[in-house]
C-alpha cells in the first residue's frame, strides 16, 4: 500500500505539468481551473513524497533514506519550479488574451 505513493506521486506530478501545456497548446474557457487542479496535483504528489519519507524513517529504513533523498529532493524542486512557470507563463496568455 505504500508502494502506491510513490506511483500516485509520479502520476500527479506529470498531471501538474501535462495541465498548462495543455492550457497553452489549445485555447480553453476553462483555463483557471485547471491551474488550479495543476497546482494542486503538484501539492499533492510532494505530500505524497513527504507520507513515503515518513514511513520510511518510521520504519527505520536509513539506507533507502540516504539512497534516494538527494534525488527526491531534486526532483521535487524541479517539479514545483516548472510547475509554477508553467502556470505562471499561462496567466499571462490568458490574461493578454482577455485584456484585448
Amino acid at each position: 500500500m505504500v508502494g502506491l505513493l510513490n506511483v500516485g506521486s509520479l502520476v500527479l506530478g506529470l498531471m501538474a505539468l501535462f495541465l498548462p501545456i495543455v492550457n497553452l497548446m489549445k485555447e480553453n474557457k476553462y483555463w483557471v481551473v485547471l491551474s488550479m487542479i495543476s497546482i494542486s496535483a503538484c501539492g499533492l504528489s510532494l505530500c505524497f513524497q513527504i507520507f513515503y519519507t515518513y514511513h520510511k524513517v518510521t520504519v527505520e529504513d536509513w539506507g533507502a533514506l540516504m539512497d534516494t533523498m538527494y534525488a527526491v529532493a531534486s526532483v521535487s524542486a524541479i517539479l514545483l519550479i516548472v510547475t509554477m512557470i508553467l502556470n505562471a507563463v499561462t496567466l499571462k496568455v490568458y490574461r493578454h488574451r482577455t485584456a484585448k
